[in-house]
């Protein structure tokens, strides 16, 4: 007999969350970002950190896929096509975080240029694969921005629905909240 889980395990939980936090954090400082000027104390001290964690939220992602297919996860709440919606909601979400790792490479390492990890480590560059690659990969990087952004609103707004109105198990699964 198999055992059912009903909560997200600590590590997933924690991932969850982590990654929810560094996501809109990278977001607000990418948007500052693009208003600095060369004059600016920040001009190269934010770039530098907003790789470097991106880079160890692409780390944390790549170990939290690889958490998912090797522990059981609590089944989704809801109606069939909230079901559906669900996975593919959660499904974009992933591409989009791809997205803007890629792009975000692209950008960072079109000049030759590795992107130094806190300065723990340095990611090699490829080098300008195509043609204004840091143009394009940045306007390219802006979008997927806005578009996970979008979405994690969406999903919250989501999850808000199933407390508050469905009133079912969902956003206490993924808050640690064992029912009584």
């Amino acid at each position: 007999m198999k055992k059912t889980v009903t909560h997200y395990d600590w590590v997933s939980i924690l991932l969850h969350w982590l990654s929810a936090l560094v996501i809109i954090g990278l977001f607000a400082v990418g948007v500052w970002m693009v208003d600095l000027n060369y004059y600016s104390t920040w001009y190269t001290t934010a770039p530098h950190w907003h790789k470097s964690v991106g880079l160890c939220l692409l780390a944390a992602t790549l170990f939290r896929l690889v958490w998912k297919c090797i522990r059981k996860q609590p089944e989704i709440e809801g109606a069939t096509w909230e079901k559906l919606s669900a996975k593919l909601v959660h499904s974009v979400i992933y591409l989009l975080m791809f997205g803007l790792f890629i792009s975000g490479y692209l950008i960072s390492t079109s000049d030759g240029r590795g992107i130094d990890v806190f300065n723990w480590l340095t990611v090699p560059s490829l080098g300008e694969l195509f043609p204004d690659q840091s143009d394009i990969a940045g306007e390219i990087h802006e979008y997927i921005a806005y578009g996970l952004i979008g979405l994690a609103v969406l999903h919250a707004g989501a999850a808000l629905k199933h407390h508050f109105i469905n009133k079912d198990n969902t956003l206490k699964k993924m808050l640690g909240v064992k029912e009584k």
